[in-house]
């Protein structure tokens, strides 16, 4: 592991301290269970991206890569299709996170691998980079794009911008500039280029935008890496420079938040994974109306009414009151609230459509829930209340934000997930084969096993 920093010793050049221990970071010197968390990510990515491809969204991208045409470079994930790695890289992205069913980290507040992997795959595709490569490159793009947001303060993501989008395009052209065994000088530029191309509005949740916003994040970080390597010049003090990404994006960045505790735990390690198609934030809620149907053996006719106890943000987040399309059921509570209460399949993205929003049985059931906000709750628990018709009164509480480190439990969950979303495309026969080479990805010489196992 690259050799932490002082604890009184901060430097203030943020972009070329990352740069620096971004591109220190090698595969020999990672943990094994860092490794191992890495290949779950790539596991769960490619899964959901398998789910997402049928989406109206990534239909729309994969026509207009066609008509633009380019050289075969880099596989749509579950076509036979080839394209651009750029494009890859963008229809990938989007194909990811077009069912909210991607990863999350609560120091990113957003989606680490959707806009990394893509970027990193498209090219290991186009110029062969062996697993481990890939990797290591994976470990050091997820370090430096939470950490960034570390260093934006909440200010960012309650202005308005998307982190997964913003932070993640950084986090791609990082991860990118490692697997081109860049310098740290030529990392900082290629910051530059991704910082200065980052956007992304939380206005846009609930519309294709927002899962484009992450292939977007990755084809910019793509773009960000291989122009530096072309000579294209940037600011290498993006991050902290007068009128630079901290200075127009965030309401007071800071270098400590950013830099502390570099080097004694890597990012990658408090990924956590969605195991409810739907948006991370529902998820406590959903965990603990789920616990309470086990234990208590209610139907949803017997609900009086409902309690939600969370933190007032999240109706910023996933506080859609009424949605109209499944795609909005996902960011909203109540929506999703109703579902756990009626024992439907969270698990399953064909749950949440265009039908099950308006169904009047489960509109009646979203009417009974209510919100409560709580500004001192920590981000990602619940605290629910179940009022029955009886009189009897069902509690529980949970936290979403604590990752797994069980790794084996981890990796049978993720594999049944991946059951889930990849059957319906590729068969039960290539699911399996992708699980084994995701599982001897530090083992691989090249992605080509695993690119014919998802096609």
């Amino acid at each position: 592991m690259p050799t932490p920093l002082p604890a009184n010793a901060i430097r203030q050049d943020v972009t070329a301290a990352l740069a620096e221990f971004a591109m220190n970071i090698r595969f020999a010197d990672l943990p094994a269970d860092v490794v191992e968390v890495s290949k779950h990510c790539f596991l769960d990515w490619i899964g959901v991206t398998l789910a997402g491809r049928d989406e109206p969204l990534v239909r729309m991208l994969i026509d207009q890569a066609q008509s633009e045409g380019g050289l075969p470079q880099a596989t749509v994930v579950g076509e036979a299709t080839k394209v651009t790695a750029s494009q890859a890289a963008l229809i990938n992205g989007s194909a990811s996170h077009a069912l909210d069913y991607d990863d999350v980290q609560e120091r990113l507040h957003g989606h680490p691998t959707a806009p990394i992997a893509p970027a990193l795959l498209a090219l290991a595709e186009k110029d062969g980079h062996s697993g481990r490569d890939l990797i290591a490159a994976f470990v050091a793009g997820v370090e430096v794009e939470c950490r960034i947001n570390q260093f934006m303060g909440e200010g960012h993501y309650e202005r308005g911008w998307h982190s997964t989008a913003t932070n993640g395009a950084f986090g791609a052209a990082v991860a990118v500039s490692h697997l081109l065994g860049f310098s740290p000088q030529q990392c900082a530029v290629a910051m530059g280029i991704a910082g200065t191309q980052a956007a992304g509005l939380r206005a846009m949740f609930g519309t294709m935008c927002k899962p484009m916003h992450a292939g977007k994040a990755a084809q910019n970080g793509l773009f960000a890496a291989q122009m530096a390597a072309r000579g294209l010049t940037s600011r290498p003090d993006v991050l902290e420079r007068p009128l630079g990404y901290g200075a127009t994006q965030s309401d007071g960045f800071s270098a400590e938040a950013a830099l502390s505790g570099l080097g004694d735990r890597y990012e990658v390690s408090d990924v956590l994974f969605k195991y409810h198609a739907a948006c991370h934030g529902v998820h406590a809620s959903v965990e603990a109306l789920q616990e309470i149907r086990r234990n208590s053996g209610l139907a949803a006719a017997d609900v009086e009414a409902v309690e939600l106890n969370l933190r007032d943000e999240y109706l910023n987040i996933c506080g859609i009151d009424r949605p109209e399309t499944g795609l909005e059921g996902k960011f909203s509570l109540k929506f999703c609230s109703a579902l756990a209460l009626a024992g439907a399949d969270t698990a399953d993205p064909e749950t949440y459509n265009d039908r099950a929003v308006t169904d009047p049985p489960m509109v009646d059931l979203q009417d009974r829930v209510k919100i409560l906000t709580k500004p001192d709750m920590e981000m990602k628990t619940a605290d629910v209340v179940v009022h029955l018709k009886s009189g009897v009164v069902h509690r529980a509480s949970w936290d979403a934000g604590i990752p797994d480190t069980n790794l084996p439990r981890q990796h049978a969950k993720l594999v049944a997930k991946f059951h889930t979303c990849a059957n319906p495309v590729i068969g039960a026969e290539q699911a399996a084969k992708t699980i084994a080479e995701i599982d001897r990805l530090d083992r691989a010489e090249s992605i080509a096993a695993l690119v014919q196992a998802w096609r």
